[in-house]
């Protein structure tokens, strides 16, 4: 089964949550292992939507996960990274250098340019978005199949 990784950091954007439960949604029809991982913040948004688990079957500390990472007890075939900010393409930038798995970076926000420039190396999903998930999720469903991009 391929294992994949939504790797959230702060949910200040209400955007977040609702793509990533939509990701999962996509990743649990196509087979994926679906794994999230955030603060308690997120964590708890994101479980508290999905309480009877439908879409997030396993959930973990962002901090555990990159310790998990480079300690290599576990690793990932494709991340999506949720960036907003900085701090997400931090995240993106250790997940690359501890990882063997493909990332996606997940861009929303007011200011998007600045975080897809710095993602270049990564499969880009983006969209100027903060509340209104419905341009994210177009650009979700632009990807046919995350298994295609595996090879």
């Amino acid at each position: 089964m391929i294992k994949a990784l939504l790797l959230m950091g702060c949910p200040e954007l209400p955007v977040q949550t609702a793509a990533a439960l939509y990701i999962a949604n996509k990743l649990n029809r196509e087979g994926f292992e679906v794994i999230a991982a955030g603060n308690r913040a997120a964590l708890g948004l994101l479980l508290n939507s999905d309480p009877e688990r439908h879409y997030i079957k396993k959930a973990i500390d962002i901090d555990r996960c990159i310790a998990d990472l480079a300690e290599k007890k576990n690793d990932y075939d494709i991340c999506f990274v949720f960036i907003h900010s900085d701090t997400g393409i931090s995240y993106l930038a250790t997940v690359k250098s501890l990882s063997k798995a493909k990332t996606v970076a997940v861009i929303f926000g007011k200011e998007i340019e600045p975080l897809i420039e710095a993602s270049r190396d990564s499969k880009i999903i983006a969209a100027k978005a903060v509340h209104n998930p419905v341009l994210l999720r177009q650009q979700i469903d632009g990807v046919k199949s995350w298994a295609a991009l595996m090879n």
